[in-house]
């Protein structure tokens, strides 16, 4: 037998490890268990409910994990369930996901962009070449500046409005400054007042704050770290931070647009509003199915077509390695992209003068005919086990896996069993996504063999 050759400047072979090594695509959904179930047991503590009685174990574990994936979706009234220590709790847990969900999701692009095996230093999803391997610490500051400097201006900002326009008095517009300010930029949803943010449906320019917070943070960081770097330079820019800008932009408008259409001579959502102020509400609407959550008017009310146009909206969310939900907005249009190759008979899949991977073209249909069947089983258990009609469950259903936090107002009336069904679809529409598309790249490998070629009948 021959002996194997190295090459001088070849490696040896490791030693073993003492144990075996965790995946880094797992150690996104195990540390936000481990959040989840710290997040439950503060929550279960008497002092943060506003009542004697302690919260019931359910009620914990569904504001943790609604907390935690950024989701705004709840089965109490968070103004005058939890105590002013329980409100505190949230606010740190929905901070502490947000902050993981773009650090991470930032952090292993460069595992799946890069092919290195760093451990748990790179844990994520976005497919960018925006940022150098070198610069992975650099990375972890400018995105802990990014969440500081946006969330305390638009603090700033709408504590302000409170304190200027609606005569709250400085310690209070301060609380509900920061509260709102970093539940937006982590497109969390969670608001301190009963009824949402309908009492401000008339005041655009503390909701204007709101909005480009929601924006801003629902991007991802890649996206704003290729701002940041070359600003008035298209030019530079990757597809991804493309494709991003511009269908945020197409689906923005497409929201507003719809909104205002439908609702617009709707007495219980915009028309009983002055003309104005409709235009400032369906443009929030359209802003908040980018998974923020927030409302200015009643859900439930809304007609069934704009019921419809918001589920489309929650579920394509926002952009990757950002703190919003869905199956993304670089997914949804690549997908767009694969079917205008085929049915204009393109050999190859092109964006922006560039053509898409085959392996990342597979991903994308991973992703999203899996987020599809998850949705349609969640859906099916909810109308086995309430009574509620399709169309409301299914905007439940996709507002929990989008990680939105819009309600009609039915999670609060769902058995113990439906709300535990909403609370996979959260767990699994937070880390579900960022796990599934970064460990199907990473399991990518090429095989010294192919089989014969065959083509079933399609359609």
């Amino acid at each position: 037998m021959a002996a194997r050759i190295r090459s001088p400047g070849a490696s040896r072979p490791s030693a073993p490890s003492a144990g075996p090594s965790l995946h880094p695509a797992r150690v996104v959904p195990l540390a936000f268990l481990a959040t989840i179930a710290l997040g439950t047991l503060l929550l279960l503590l008497p002092v943060s409910r506003a009542a004697d009685a302690p919260a019931s174990l359910m009620t914990a574990l569904f504001t943790a994990t609604s907390a935690v994936c950024v989701t705004g979706l709840a089965v109490v009234d968070t103004a005058t369930y939890w105590s002013g220590f329980g409100r505190a709790v949230i606010l740190a847990l929905f901070q502490v996901g947000g902050f993981g969900i773009m650090t991470g999701a930032t952090l292993l692009g460069l595992l799946v962009s890069r092919r290195l095996r760093l451990g748990t230093r790179l844990i994520a999803q976005a497919e960018t070449r925006a940022i150098g391997l070198g610069e992975v610490k650099p990375v972890l500051r400018l995105i802990l500046a990014t969440f500081v400097a946006v969330e305390a201006t638009v603090a700033l900002l709408v504590a302000w409005r409170l304190h200027a326009a609606h005569d709250m008095a400085w310690p209070e517009a301060a609380w509900s400054g920061l509260f709102h300010a970093v539940s937006a930029f982590n497109n969390a949803g969670f608001s301190i007042y009963s009824d949402g943010l309908a009492g401000f449906v008339d005041d655009g320019l503390l909701l204007l704050p709101l909005m480009l917070a929601v924006v801003v943070g629902g991007l991802g960081f890649p996206v704003l770290h290729e701002l940041r770097r070359s600003p008035s330079t298209p030019a530079r820019w990757s597809v991804h931070t493309k494709i991003t800008l511009l269908g945020t932009a197409i689906l923005l408008g497409t929201g507003f647009v719809a909104t205002l259409a439908y609702e617009w001579s709707n007495p219980a959502t915009l028309g009983a509003l002055a003309a104005g102020d409709r235009v400032v509400a369906a443009a929030f609407h359209s802003v908040m199915t980018r998974t923020a959550g927030f409302n200015v008017f009643d859900i439930g009310a809304m007609h069934a077509a704009t019921l419809g146009v918001t589920d489309v909206l929650m579920l394509i969310g926002g952009g990757s390695a950002g703190t919003a939900g869905g199956i993304k907005v670089t997914t949804f249009f690549l997908l767009g992209s694969i079917v205008w190759a085929e049915v204009s008979g393109a050999s190859d899949t092109n964006v922006f003068r560039r053509r898409i991977a085959r392996s990342t073209q597979r991903q994308a249909l991973s992703v999203v005919l899996l987020a599809i069947g998850t949705i349609a089983l969640a859906v099916l258990v909810l109308l086995s086990v309430s009574p509620f009609r399709l169309e409301v469950v299914l905007f439940e259903a996709i507002s929990a896996f989008a990680t939105v936090g819009l309600s009609t107002g039915i999670t609060g009336e769902l058995p113990a069993s439906g709300q535990f069904v909403l609370v996979v679809l959260m767990y699994m529409g937070r880390v579900g996504t960022i796990t599934l598309a970064s460990a199907l790249a990473l399991r990518a490998h090429g095989r010294p063999f192919r089989y014969p070629e065959e083509r079933p009948i399609v359609g």
